[in-house]
Parts: C-alpha cells; structure tokens; sequence
C-alpha cells in the first residue's frame, strides 16, 4: 500500500505491480511447484485456477491463465495478475483483500494436503489475528488409522 500512497501524494505516477505465475499458489505443476503436495492431489489444476478467479473477483486489474512455464506445454496451469496503483482508495482496498488471497492461496492449498510446513504457516498466521483465517486440516493419526482398519 506504500507504494500506492507514493501515487496518491504525487511522488511518483501511476505504478504496475505484477506478479507472474511463480509463487505459493499461482502454479500448478506435479514436475515443480505442486511436487511436494504428496496426498495425490498434486496433478490437479485448481489451485491456479482458484488464486486466478479470486483474484478476478477482487479486483485485480490484470489476471492471466495460461499453460507452459518452464516444464513445457500442457504439463502446468500457471496464474499471473497485474494491479494499476492510481493512488486511489478502491485500490487500497483492492490490495488489502486480493494480496492475502494471492498469496495465502497456495500456503492453505498446501496446509490441507497435509505439508507439516504449511500448517505450522497458516497457524502462525491465524495467530496473528489479521482479518481472515484459513482453516486448519485435521491430520489422521496414521497409527490409529491403521488400528481402525485392521481391527
């Protein structure tokens, strides 16, 4: 929000604030940024895809959809956005609802497939009392598991 105050003062014009499809949740690619969710669900597209719709529905001035990213066509779903900062109070807002989305995205996406990481993450940040919270996972005990199930 720094910056877009910079533009409201008149410090500086009007500024694109980008980000392209490397990030927590931006990505979607068994062949990298999904390879540590180990529950199966690592071949999935939705995390992307829901970081791009979230981001669409907060008004991010850009979002892109696309495939490729380095791993070659087809074997990743990557998201980007770009935010025009004109200074002004919507966008202020835009970037207090849509930034944690982007970001936190991908952080949960894991948290709920189990990545010990990721849940020691989210529960730091709902400790922190901002102005979401992102539900926790609750983790099986493997060895009750198998207790149930072998009898």
């Amino acid at each position: 929000k720094r910056f877009n105050e910079m533009v409201r003062l008149g410090e500086v014009g009007p500024i694109m604030l980008g980000r392209d499809h490397h990030d927590t949740g931006g990505t979607d690619s068994p062949f990298r940024e999904t390879s540590n969710i180990k529950d199966g669900s690592n071949i999935m597209a939705e995390m992307a895809t829901h970081v791009f719709a979230g981001n669409a529905a907060r008004g991010m001035t850009l979002i892109a959809l696309h495939n490729g990213g380095g791993v070659g066509i087809g074997k990743s779903i990557n998201g980007g956005f770009g935010m025009v900062l004109d200074g002004s109070e919507t966008a202020d807002r835009i970037i207090d609802r849509a930034l944690p989305w982007d970001v936190l995205g991908g952080v949960s996406r894991r948290a709920w497939a189990g990545n010990s990481h990721s849940i020691e993450t989210m529960k730091a940040y709902n400790d922190a009392g901002g102005s979401t919270y992102v539900t926790l996972p609750n983790v099986a005990d493997d060895k009750l598991l198998k207790s149930l199930i072998d009898g």
